[in-house]
């Protein structure tokens, strides 16, 4: 069976076929190729919504939807819904970590609390939807480190790591960040929801 997340990211895609595979490996998720939705909401969710609407009408399939981003306390939440475009329309992941990193160049380790958030909506081609979230609480460090994952992972350092060790998600194997992720946590709560389909 398929279900197609709305998104053109094979980054994410990938993703959530790890994700999903440890509880429906029956289940093959796809990329959407249609066209992108005009995200105007300003809620993750409803941001979600809007992209798992347009890709079911368009596909006749289930659809899922992410719309995720780091919420940094010190700046109110920000970037939040803005984090692909934080530094601007081109959706230039490099720049956006590197303006994040400039705004919170003075601000001590204490205040640098952040979360990752991941909102995932499923839509039926039935019209059914449901929303889930799932939250990774963590701290920014001041500088990156690490190759692995993408967007912000290289400076995230999530909370609960051994005592001793703080790593950014940039360090974490692609095994690590699937077991912890924000997006992991969200899918725990959609994994009965899939298990309807």
């Amino acid at each position: 069976m398929k279900v197609v997340l709305a998104t053109h990211n094979p980054h994410k895609v990938a993703e959530f076929q790890q994700i999903v595979a440890a509880t429906r490996p029956d289940l093959e998720v796809v990329g959407y190729d249609g066209p992108e939705p005009v995200e105007d909401g300003i809620t993750f969710a409803e941001n979600a919504l809007i992209k798992a609407r347009a890709a079911s009408a368009h596909t006749g399939l289930a659809a899922l939807a992410d719309d995720s981003g780091i919420c940094v306390d010190v700046l109110g939440g920000s970037p939040g819904v803005f984090s692909a475009y934080w530094a601007g329309q081109k959706k230039d992941a490099a720049a956006n970590l590197e303006l994040l990193l400039d705004q919170l160049r003075d601000i001590a380790d204490p205040h640098r609390s952040a979360h990752f958030i991941s909102t995932i909506a499923i839509v039926t081609p039935e019209g059914a939807e449901h929303v889930v979230v799932g939250d990774w609480p963590g701290r920014l460090a001041t500088e990156p480190s690490g190759v692995g994952g993408f967007g912000y992972d290289p400076i995230f350092i999530p909370d609960g790591q051994p005592a001793g060790v703080e790593r950014t998600v940039g360090e974490f194997t692609a095994e690590e960040k699937q077991a912890q992720s924000h997006r992991a946590r969200a899918f725990e709560k959609l994994a009965p929801l899939l298990a309807t389909l």
